[in-house]
């Protein structure tokens, strides 16, 4: 059976962007086209309606790869299940109250019963000292916390 992914914005972002000189970035642009590779396998990706709606921004040109790289992804929904839980993620400070969206995300892929959460943000989602509170918050709900990973992460290199 597949396992059940959601796909974060910022993974859609380094997938479709264009190559960076940027020693790191071109380090987690690669790792991501490596994961994309993964996902015809095991993997059934998944994004939401506030992925779809971030992809869209910006640059019409850049716009058009992201939304082009995630047409065929099952869309999840925001819920009011998902709402609440996100207002809980923010409450608890699992996600800081300046980053509603992180919230969004995580909380959107915990009702829709996503095994990963696929994320390049170590900032608010995919950190150490967070992901055990978010973790808490999610569980707490009601509901299974996915595992929240980068793509290295299933290449085998995520220390």
């Amino acid at each position: 059976m597949k396992r059940k992914v959601y796909i974060e914005s910022s993974v859609v972002s380094y997938y479709a962007g264009r190559a960076s000189r940027d020693v790191v970035v071109a380090g987690h642009q690669q790792s991501t086209q490596d994961f994309w590779a993964l996902l015809s396998g095991d993997l059934l990706p998944h994004v939401s309606a506030l992925v779809v709606k971030e992809a869209g921004k910006g640059d019409p040109e850049m716009a058009r790869k992201r939304l082009d790289a995630i047409g065929s992804f099952p869309v999840l929904a925001t819920t009011p299940e998902a709402e609440r839980l996100a207002q809980g993620l923010l409450a608890t400070h699992g996600i800081p109250a300046e980053y509603p969206e992180d919230a969004l995300h995580i909380a959107v892929a915990a009702v829709g019963g996503m095994e990963f959460i696929v994320t390049w943000n170590f900032a608010h989602i995919n950190n150490p000292f967070t992901k055990m509170m978010i973790r808490q918050a999610v569980e707490n709900a009601g509901y299974e916390c996915p595992e929240v990973v980068s793509p290295d992460a299933f290449l085998g290199e995520e220390t």
